[in-house]
């Protein structure tokens, strides 16, 4: 009889045990968070800057909760990336279930925010509190993104607490992930993110 465990419980060890899941050593893996990405524009800038306002206002008094996180943050930034509008759909609390064959056991969970074309996934969205540190749901971000049953072509992930976001890409058994970038670090990291959303918009319209 199979057993559930929970996707915010999973290990990278499990995932890489049981799906043959190994990190990409291979520089050009993922060049879409750095390269090619597009420019934004003053209201795009002036809207980010806001963004950043609102969040670093709301941090005097910590922690912001995962759901004041999507508020906040994720919503403005996938309305400006244009996810909001066709052909992109999104989809928020999208159940997976993930078996590991070689243990009976099968990984449950809930997409924060999905993002799609027609059924082609193109960004799962990991959401958490702004305390919580985001290189801990690398495996969890994984494992939904490993669920994809659609893959016809790579996966993307984000995980953000509000003030980190982390970028990763999948592809067969491979992964790697983008730098980290934080609202800590001068200027207005916000740019670099949106850019990048808009990046694999554009991308997957390509397809």
């Amino acid at each position: 009889m199979s057993q559930a465990i929970a996707a915010k419980d999973v290990t990278l060890r499990e995932l890489k045990q049981n799906f043959g899941l190994q990190m990409s050593e291979d520089p050009a893996f993922f060049t879409e968070w750095s390269e090619n990405l597009l420019g934004l524009s003053d209201e795009d800038k002036h809207l980010l800057d806001r963004v950043k306002s609102n969040f670093l206002e709301l941090m005097e008094d910590p922690p912001m909760l995962e759901n004041t996180v999507k508020m906040v943050v994720i919503a403005p930034l996938l309305d400006l990336a244009g996810f909001y509008h066709k052909p992109f759909r999104i989809e928020t609390e999208t159940s997976v279930a993930l078996e590991m064959q070689d243990e009976g056991t099968i990984i449950r969970g809930r997409i924060d925010v999905l993002v799609l074309k027609n059924r082609v996934w193109l960004l799962v969205i990991e959401s958490k509190c702004s305390d919580f540190a985001v290189t801990r749901a690398i495996p969890q971000a994984l494992a939904y993104m490993l669920s994809n049953t659609e893959v016809v072509q790579p996966t993307f992930g984000m995980i953000t607490n509000g003030n980190e976001f982390l970028f990763l890409k999948s592809s067969q058994q491979e992964y790697a992930n983008s730098r980290l970038f934080s609202l800590v670090n001068p200027n207005n990291e916000l740019y670099g993110v949106l850019q990048l959303l808009k990046h694999l918009g554009a991308k997957i319209c390509e397809l």
